[in-house]
């Protein structure tokens, strides 16, 4: 057990937040003033084409209406060019501050192909050039007539694809380009792979039109959970951040919780779990609000790695947590085909659980070692809080209102950022002015054209693998090894979902298993929305878990501390992460898919149980006392209490084997007993001090 230490550190303001973790976080090139206004008119021009489509402003204004893949191609051509201006070729190779000339060709290269995609919508699917990309057509140039080349269309499909290729590396890194060359290339040669990989070959002619002209490649999945929800809800993200909404829950959190004991790691939990909610990322969550809440952990002498771990977890948790949850819950709400709604309702259960879990072990933690919070005098007032920003919770309420109730996934962060930007320019304390307002376009900009990147490069996956027909074929195998053995099944997938969340997004994992893994469990008999959330959650575990850990290790350099102790602590901390996915996949009543009665017994059995295994994890169970004492003899004491708070958490069901009330027995054998031991030796330890 990591002890407590002395460090003290002062406590920086929100905004002096935010602004470091936009210095930490820069991956760009430092634009010129053209260059800006070009990225800045690019955002723009992405979400006015955003809103165009979303709301039908054709039909209503009798003007034109794109087709679908239109749509797609104009943003792609609007986003995927400032790809090659924003980043450079390699880190560190050439200059920061300046555009070369072939990064210039890329981009303008990217533009004219996709408009030429975009004018020829039409023909793109009424002539089938996903099949038989060939144009019959004549341009006129100066007064002259020529024959366009009839393989133009082909051409243009392999350069499309190598730039898909090319945007994916820049924007999200070397192992997710490798992925995409080799899983997009695999179709031509699967003639040459080996087993259940092993296939019939497609030409390079056939594997290009069906990755840029058809609609389950780079138009696929990815691409159209993008443009039809991504979108809306980055710029409300976007937006929140720039009109002081991150500032406005670090401090309501410190209002609410600082003074209590261990005060500053609880105010973690709340504040990483909406920023984390709200951004989507691990890595900035832990830049943006670390920056505040770990030299306040560390001032209350919290040991630093433990602090680096405390907010590694929160931040991670907040990537699963309603109501936005990043972007990977609306492309799973593509794929699925089910409204938002009902995977954000899916997601509470679990990550109460979570956060629950992570509440009680800093509780038992500050109580062990006698850890207070901070003082009231430095803290802000709730009153004082709620009344600068109280329009950031009534905003909050509208999206949730119109996402729940209402079901208008794709509308609703539209109308819930227009009301907080009109609130926002009333309000003396955040008004924007015109430079306010370029920076949040530009920072829109930077957001769309990564992740736009990202699910390019994710597409041309799926597609091969669609192309391929080896989607049907890998399930069927993994079925064969696990033999029908619904938990090996789930391990199975665990692993592959660890693995892959090492080395890529975790949308890019999410699709990837989704296609591959999924349809094996389900064959296996489990819930279809619950083992999507599965795959979700272990493909967000390398964030906390060593080796890798990248979430721990950013905490660990703003705590000053040892970056594989830091992982160590956030691995434990996060210990409900790694049983929860398998308990709801085994009965979806985790989830909230079962009847009320079922949802309750379930949820209160787990509750219960978080409660002792953290017990166990931390040395301390409240009303109980320490649970450290006697050496070897404490710790298998401990264990069985870990093993208790596991059986409580498990819930009951056909596939598990066991009834709820079986359970609950099974979990009462193994806790009392060293709850009774160590309520004993805690009253005997009192009598004798006494």
């Amino acid at each position: 057990m990591t002890s407590p230490s002395p460090e003290r550190g002062p406590v920086i303001g929100a905004e002096e937040a935010v602004e470091h973790a936009e210095i930490v976080v820069a991956r760009h090139r430092k634009l010129s003033p053209f260059w800006w206004t070009l990225l800045l008119t690019s955002a723009l021009l992405s979400i006015a084409l955003s809103i165009y489509v979303i709301f039908g402003l054709g039909n209503r204004l009798n003007l034109y209406v794109p087709l679908e893949t239109e749509y797609f191609y104009a943003m792609l051509g609007l986003l995927l060019p400032l790809v090659f201006l924003l980043y450079q070729p390699w880190p560190g190779v050439g200059q920061i501050d300046k555009v070369p000339w072939y990064d210039v060709l890329l981009a303008a290269l990217t533009f004219g192909i996709s408009i030429f995609f975009v004018l020829h919508g039409n023909e793109i699917l009424e002539d089938g050039w996903e099949y038989v990309p060939i144009i019959n057509e004549s341009w006129s140039l100066f007064g002259l007539e020529f024959e366009v080349p009839p393989a133009l269309p082909e051409y243009l499909a392999y350069i499309m694809w190598a730039i898909v290729l090319e945007a994916a590396r820049r924007g999200g890194g070397m192992p997710i380009f490798i992925v995409c060359v080799i899983v997009s290339i695999y179709p031509v040669y699967a003639n040459f792979f080996p087993g259940v990989l092993e296939g019939q070959p497609v030409s390079w002619e056939i594997a290009a039109a069906f990755h840029v002209f058809g609609t389950e490649s780079i138009l696929g999945i990815p691409m159209r959970a993008f443009a039809n929800l991504v979108v809306g809800f980055l710029v409300f993200g976007v937006a929140l951040q720039f009109t002081g909404g991150g500032a406005f829950f670090l401090n309501l959190a410190f209002a609410m919780l600082g003074k209590f004991r261990g005060g500053p790691a609880k105010v973690a939990i709340f504040a990483s779990g909406l920023m984390g909610s709200m951004s989507g990322s691990v890595i900035t969550n832990v830049l943006t609000t670390g920056v505040m809440t770990i030299p306040a952990m560390k001032r209350v002498r919290f040991a630093p790695a433990y602090a680096g771990g405390v907010e590694a977890c929160a931040s991670t948790g907040g990537v699963l947590m309603p109501p936005i949850m990043g972007a990977t819950a609306f492309v799973m709400a593509t794929y699925l085909e089910i409204p938002y709604g009902e995977i954000v309702l899916a997601a509470i259960i679990p990550s109460v659980l979570y956060y629950f879990g992570l509440f009680v072990q800093i509780d038992a933690y500050s109580a062990r070692y006698g850890l207070q919070g901070l003082p009231v005098s430095e803290l802000p007032r709730v009153v004082n809080v709620l009344k600068e920003g109280w329009y950031f919770i009534f905003v909050f309420a509208l999206l949730i209102y119109m996402l729940m109730h209402m079901q208008r996934e794709a509308q609703a962060p539209y109308y819930a950022t227009a009301l907080l930007l009109l609130i926002n320019q009333v309000s003396a304390r955040h008004r924007w002015d015109l430079k306010k307002l370029m920076d949040f376009l530009v920072g829109i900009g930077k957001l769309f054209t990564e992740l736009a990147a990202i699910l390019a490069g994710i597409g041309l996956i799926i597609g091969a693998l669609t192309l391929s027909g080896k989607i049907g074929s890998i399930a069927y195998e993994l079925v064969n090894i696990a033999g029908q053995d619904v938990l090996v099944l789930l391990i199975l997938g665990a692993v592959t979902s660890f693995v892959l969340g090492i080395g890529m997004t975790v949308t890019a994992a999410y699709l990837f298993l989704a296609v591959t893994v999924s349809p094996a469990l389900v064959q296996g008999g489990l819930n279809e929305l619950a083992v999507h959330l599965f795959l979700l959650y272990w493909g967000m575990i390398s964030f906390i878990t060593p080796p890798v850990a990248i979430g721990a290790y950013a905490a660990a350099s703003v705590a000053e501390a040892n970056p594989i102790r830091t992982g160590l602590e956030a691995m434990r901390l996060g210990t409900v992460i790694y049983f929860v996915p398998f308990f709801f996949a085994l009965n979806p009543a985790l989830i909230g898919q079962g009847t009320t009665w079922e949802v309750t017994v379930v949820f209160t059995a787990a509750i219960a149980g978080v409660v002792l295994l953290s017990a166990a994890l931390q040395g301390y169970l409240v009303g109980i006392g320490r649970l450290v004492f006697w050496g070897p003899a404490g710790w298998a004491l401990r264990a069985l209490l870990f093993a208790g708070g596991l059986v409580l958490m498990l819930p009951g069901g056909e596939l598990v084997g066991f009834s709820n009330a079986q359970l609950n027995i099974a979990a009462a054998v193994l806790a009392l007993p060293p709850i009774a031991v160590a309520w004993l030796a805690n009253r005997s330890r009192t009598a004798a001090a006494e």
